[in-house]
């Protein structure tokens, strides 16, 4: 796979009680394409994530939500963890960003509980997604459509139900690519 990440600008949408795994699963593939990525969070500092059924580590914290911009970025990564979306969904800078990312058709990776967070828009009306069985609901009545697969990629949003972490990852990384290919093409 070439570098085709390098000069990207990516935000990583994450709170306390991220899915730990999620992080740093991206967070290794985008290091080892030698992309940059921003942390953007509402937690000032660091942030804690989550181990399966309990606290993990510190991560730094590296763009405050309410001073972060979607057009400041190129890609943006939501990891999934449901106590940190829960959070999310009631800070309105999310549904700014989210919006932002969803309007510009700029490619989105979401996983597991993640995915929730593009209900959020009006803009994920029609769109096919991939999403564990708690997110469905919400994210129906927002118009989205569940696909029937693990992972759903429509247009530039990559969603996954969680189920395996590194096929997300590795969709992530060919999603970032194409689309940087068209950009290219253009």
């Amino acid at each position: 796979m070439s570098s085709t990440l390098v000069g990207k600008s990516i935000a990583i949408l994450a709170a306390n009680g991220f899915d730990e795994n999620n992080m740093t699963e991206i967070q290794r593939a985008i290091t080892a394409l030698k992309g940059k990525f921003k942390t953007v969070a509402p937690e000032n500092g660091v942030m804690n994530g989550w181990q399966t059924d309990h606290w993990g580590h510190y991560f730094p914290v590296d763009a405050q939500i309410g001073e972060a911009l979607g057009s400041d970025y190129d890609i943006l990564i939501i990891p999934g963890g449901e106590r940190a979306v829960t959070k999310l969904k009631t800070n309105l800078h999310t549904r700014r960003i989210v919006n932002h990312f969803l309007e510009a058709g700029k490619p989105i990776a979401a996983i597991g509980a993640g995915v929730a967070l593009l209900a959020l828009s009006p803009k994920i009306a029609g769109v096919a997604v991939a999403a564990p069985a708690e997110c469905q609901a919400e994210l129906t009545a927002a118009g989205a459509v569940i696909g029937g697969d693990a992972l759903e990629v429509s247009g530039q949003i990559l969603t996954a139900d969680g189920s395996d972490a590194k096929a997300w990852v590795e969709q992530a990384l060919a999603l970032f690519q194409e689309a940087e290919a068209e950009l290219q093409a253009a």
